[in-house]
């Protein structure tokens, strides 16, 4: 996010031929599989100190249960 508000700004204040550049760019080098792999990483690190991303266990695997049996409908 930070990346694209550079961009921005940086391409508002030199034209749109070189807003489309920094764009492109940007792009290339988040694509890339060194950066997503360590995007991932950090994602990881950050979930596993801080909790965000966790997901609580259930009781029941992951299956859902409806409280009642549901009943197929007739028009």
């Amino acid at each position: 996010m930070f990346g694209v508000a550079v961009g921005y700004v940086l391409g508002a204040r030199a034209g749109r031929g070189r807003y489309d550049q920094i764009v492109r760019t940007y792009r290339a080098l988040a694509d890339h599989p060194a950066v997503q792999g360590a995007a991932g990483i950090a994602r990881a690190k950050i979930g596993e100190r801080t909790g965000f991303g966790h997901r609580p266990r259930s009781s029941t695997n992951g299956q859902h249960r409806s409280p009642e049996p549901s009943t197929p409908r007739t028009n």
